[in-house]
């Protein structure tokens, strides 16, 4: 376990998030002095569900340099969650939030004498695309600083990726699925990514490190088709979306964030494994496994359907 350092003032970048939040969450009942950064526009529920945590919540936006100076005063670590592939509002684009945005974060809180910089990033993928430039281009100017960062790189989120966003229509027995769907990838959980950033503030194992962060196995998404089929007890309908195609998408996409999916969903058709026995020695986290998962979102499912 990381030593406590009741002392630590951290700012969360991305606080209204579903990360964000979770990571919030874990830290205020920790103990740790904790600030968020909202905008005006997030939402009232969101906004408030911090407070209840006794979050500090400062008005801020990564677009705007000024507010970060204010949001910054007193901070001794920062973590970073923020990006525009989820949260989208005016004037928010990869370019504006993820590139721009994040690397005035690094400046304003070099300037400000923070001690250490979290950052939520993920690991190399195969296929080049603007989200994927914009993380490594944020992790190169971290690196340049003068202090401890940890830079934690999840692989594909389970709450996403076998979520009804991306296709995997777990309530109605429905799966689309990228590529052949025999690649084995590692399916973490954002509450472990969340158990791990929260593990690593002012933990002297995590300094000056990337970490990649995976779940307990790496399972095919065939073969998490299958395990939503027992847990169910119901056939899936199976859909599959042939790499050619998501290349073809890449190719035409007519924006940033289009191309960034794309490249993710060509990434997912190629399988993503992450060891994590040399990791967990030094951070001893129980992972979530996706059968855990499966069983929660179905008895979640079962809950709804009959209210």
């Amino acid at each position: 376990m990381k030593p406590s350092d009741s002392s630590t003032n951290i700012l969360v970048v991305g606080a209204t998030g579903f990360l964000g939040m979770e990571i919030c969450r874990r830290l205020t009942a920790a103990g740790r002095p904790t600030r968020g950064l909202v905008r005006k526009t997030s939402a009232a529920e969101k906004t408030n569900a911090l407070k209840q945590w006794n979050v500090q919540c400062v008005e801020g936006d990564l677009k705007d340099p000024a507010s970060l100076k204010a949001a910054l005063r007193g901070i001794t670590t920062v973590i970073s969650t923020a990006s525009a592939t989820v949260s989208r509002q005016d004037g928010d684009s990869l370019q504006s939030v993820d590139k721009e945005g994040q690397l005035s974060l690094v400046a304003e809180a070099a300037a400000a004498g923070v001690n250490q910089f979290i950052y939520i990033s993920f690991p190399n993928m195969p296929f080049g695309f603007p989200l994927q430039s914009a993380k490594r281009k944020v992790e190169e100017q971290i690196m340049k600083q003068n202090w401890s960062y940890t830079i934690l790189q999840p692989t594909f989120f389970m709450e996403v990726w076998l979520g009804p966003a991306v296709g995997f229509d777990f309530a109605n027995a429905k799966s689309t699925i990228y590529g052949e769907g025999k690649k084995k990838i590692s399916w973490v959980s954002l509450t472990d990514v969340a158990s791990f950033a929260v593990d690593v503030v002012g933990n002297p194992r995590a300094k000056n490190k990337k970490i990649e962060l995976g779940g307990p196995e790496g399972l095919s998404p065939l073969e998490v088709v299958a395990i939503f089929e027992r847990t169910n007890g119901s056939k899936f309908e199976v859909q599959h979306v042939p790499a050619e195609v998501l290349q073809s998408q890449s190719d035409a996409a007519p924006d940033d964030l289009s191309k960034s999916f794309a490249g993710l969903m060509l990434t997912y058709t190629s399988g993503q494994e992450v060891r994590m026995n040399e990791t967990l020695k030094e951070f001893p986290i129980r992972l979530k496994a996706v059968t855990d998962y499966a069983a929660q979102v179905s008895k979640l499912s079962k809950v709804s359907m009959a209210t």
